[in-house]
């Protein structure tokens, strides 16, 4: 895969389709690597009349990583939170979506369909109200707005997903595997094989479980964007599953109310991932808003 210097750090990319279609920048969430839009997805949305961009996140996958910063306290990023007290953080959401503009530039889209997942959904919102200059369309995917007073994810869901990832190969897939199934659309089958395949793919590629602990704090410094989100004028989506246990559909919900005009799409039986049944549904989805924006 090919890579650029962009917001003074190298970001990898891959891309799909015909330069000459719209831009579509895909964003993934806290960890995840470029694997995580699947390609059989990603030509969906080439069919659809997009030129399709997935990267690596700082600090994931192949993408410059900030080992100098070190494996931040997350007990003491949570405790300042609970206090109100500044959370102390390597690098912002802000960041992030600068490395996602960046890109945009060193690749010369001036223009981009924006589209990301959980933590990537932040990161999208970020840049539809930080850098609006490059924005066709918002699609924000299981993703919420910082606001506090939201509901918040089970608790066996915050422990399955927060517990430290070992470092055998063998051993780190099955933990992965358990925070899959913690996770999975309770209204679609569960695609082991699809989701062992992801791991070791994962695994084999970039194992850095650090890296996703400073986005994480990076997420939680980044607070309540609601003051934010409401001057975002670029057509937005927002999806959630309706069955969403670590961002609750609640976060949806109040996404798509604070950003004018947003529309809001719930996927029944849809938990906190994108199971291949939603993937039609969500690429018509996503087609229909570049269609409201006039491109």
């Amino acid at each position: 895969m090919p890579n650029v210097k962009a917001h003074g750090i190298q970001i990898e990319y891959d891309t799909f389709g015909d330069r000459s279609f719209p831009a579509l920048l895909l964003i993934a969430g806290n960890g995840a690597q470029i694997l995580f839009w699947d390609l059989e997805f990603c030509e969906l949305l080439v069919k659809k009349g997009y030129f399709v961009i997935r990267f690596d996140n700082r600090d994931a996958g192949l993408s410059t990583k900030f080992e100098e910063a070190g494996i931040p306290d997350f007990a003491a990023a949570i405790q300042a939170l609970m206090q109100g007290k500044p959370v102390k953080s390597a690098y912002s959401l802000d960041d992030m979506a600068d490395d996602a503009v960046g890109l945009l530039d060193a690749l010369g889209i001036a223009k981009a369909h924006i589209c990301g997942a959980s933590m990537g959904g932040m990161i999208a919102q970020v840049i539809a109200y930080r850098h609006p200059q490059h924005v066709l369309s918002l699609t924000s995917i299981m993703s919420t707005t910082g606001n506090p007073g939201l509901p918040q994810a089970k608790p066996e869901t915050i422990a399955a997903v927060l517990a430290p990832a070992p470092d055998e190969r063998e051993a780190y897939v099955e933990h992965n595997l358990k925070i899959w199934r913690a996770i999975w659309s309770p209204g679609f089958p569960f695609e082991e094989e699809r989701a062992r395949t992801f791991i070791e793919k994962s695994y084999d590629r970039s194992y850095y479980p650090q890296g996703a602990v400073r986005q994480n704090i990076a997420l939680i410094a980044n607070g309540d964007r609601r003051s934010s989100l409401s001057s975002i004028k670029v057509p937005t989506l927002v999806i959630h599953g309706a069955d969403d246990p670590l961002i609750p559909v609640d976060g949806g919900k109040d996404t798509a109310r604070v950003i004018p005009r947003a529309k809001l799409l719930i996927i029944d039986g849809m938990g906190h991932d994108m199971p291949k049944g939603v993937w039609a549904q969500i690429a018509n989805a996503i087609a229909g808003l570049a269609v409201k924006a006039g491109l």
